[in-house]
């Protein structure tokens, strides 16, 4: 048995001294904005949650952290779940909810024991009124979708739909979702007067020699990252996790939202997975495309059967059976998806591949004067 540490909330006595709208007040002059990836801002959240008119208000505290290279919200459940959990209990008393959920991701269940006894002393040490359950998560990535995740701590299939959660989310009542990273910081928000908004966990992996979580500023130097992350050989790309998308390294460049978005990619939750000159990027693509594929829930048309096709067409070129028309092919089908998914898995399935072609097309050449491997040809003799 864990020896538990000795619990001081001293957020959540401060948070307690103030009316519940001061502090969400005091959140939103703080500058916090969700660290799930679309930061929106979180004290507007909290606001329309406690403005919405109920009987009854949730907290879903978002720890289904599927994203490839991502790891931070696992670092913090390890090592400071207390301030998370103080961070929920701040958005309960701010909001009016008096139950909150941790839909805690599916592979991370070995943390479940450890965190469920936090939550008993921090609870046990609030005198609030307030149930925290832990919800183990379905196994898909999608899950980890504001509109899914709700459908899935209710019992139903995890699938993305149009609805509002901050104002009908959990059993159609107001329920506000902020990941671990952002309930952590809104701890910290209320109880640090210097408190820098300012300031991102990094997940850094890949082909380089000292991976980790890193907290650094917005505005970064890339050059800084790299010297840490110590590289094993010349990099030639990283990509923002599958979300996001893959674009050259550049050293000079300070790392911001809209240096990152201004190339195409998505900034999700600041993971960077930094790519070598060894490898091929229609080969890191053709990985991206796999996860797609296999984590599409299945729900809407252009998710469902483009991301099969764009894995079929990356299958076809790597193999050296593609041919340049292909390649016109494959961006305007990563376009149509992108354009026509309902939620942002089939919204970002494409990202990968737009920036792929824009960036690195001499790899995709590369690919298509491959000549096929012998098993496909002696398949396609077999075949006639």
């Amino acid at each position: 048995m864990q020896i538990l540490r000795q619990t001081n909330l001293f957020a959540l006595d401060k948070a307690k001294s103030m009316p519940p709208a001061e502090v969400i007040s005091l959140i939103e002059k703080k500058g916090l904005v969700g660290r799930g990836g679309a930061a929106y801002p979180t004290g507007k959240k909290w606001k329309n949650c406690r403005d919405a008119p109920a009987d009854e208000k949730f907290i879903i505290c978002n720890a289904d952290e599927g994203e490839p290279g991502t790891f931070k919200d696992k670092f913090i459940l390890m090592h400071n779940p207390r301030t998370m959990i103080e961070g929920i209990l701040i958005c309960a008393y701010a909001t009016g909810a008096k139950r909150a959920f941790i839909y805690l991701r599916g592979e991370y269940g070995y943390l479940r024991q450890g965190l469920q006894e936090h939550i008993d002393a921090v609870l046990a040490k609030s005198g609030m009124g307030v149930s925290i359950e832990i919800v183990r998560g379905a196994g898909a990535y999608v899950c980890g979708e504001h509109t899914a995740i709700v459908q899935s701590i209710m019992g139903f299939r995890g699938c993305p739909n149009d609805s509002h959660p901050t104002v009908a989310g959990l059993w159609g009542k107001p329920t506000v979702i902020n990941n671990v990273e952002t309930l952590t910081c809104a701890a910290q928000a209320v109880l640090y007067e210097d408190w820098n908004p300012d300031m991102r966990l990094f997940s850094i992996s890949g082909n380089i020699g000292n991976p980790g979580v890193y907290e650094f500023p917005l505005g970064v130097r890339m050059s800084t990252i790299v010297d840490i992350a110590r590289p094993k050989n010349k990099l030639k790309a990283m990509s923002f996790g599958c979300f996001g998308g893959i674009m050259p390294v550049d050293y000079n460049a300070s790392v911001t939202e809209d240096m990152i978005c201004k190339e195409n990619c998505q900034h999700g939750a600041y993971t960077i997975v930094f790519i070598d000159e060894k490898q091929n990027i229609v080969d890191i693509s053709y990985s991206i495309a796999k996860f797609y594929t296999y984590e599409s829930c299945g729900k809407c048309t252009p998710c469902r059967e483009g991301t099969i096709r764009i894995l079929d067409f990356l299958k076809k070129i790597r193999t050296g059976k593609g041919e340049v028309k292909d390649l016109a092919d494959l961006k305007e089908l990563a376009k149509h998806i992108q354009d026509t998914s309902l939620c942002g898995l089939g919204q970002s399935s494409g990202n990968h591949i737009l920036t792929g072609l824009e960036h690195f097309m001499p790899d995709y050449i590369e690919c298509l004067k491959k000549k096929p491997p012998k098993k496909y040809l002696e398949n396609k003799g077999a075949s006639t």
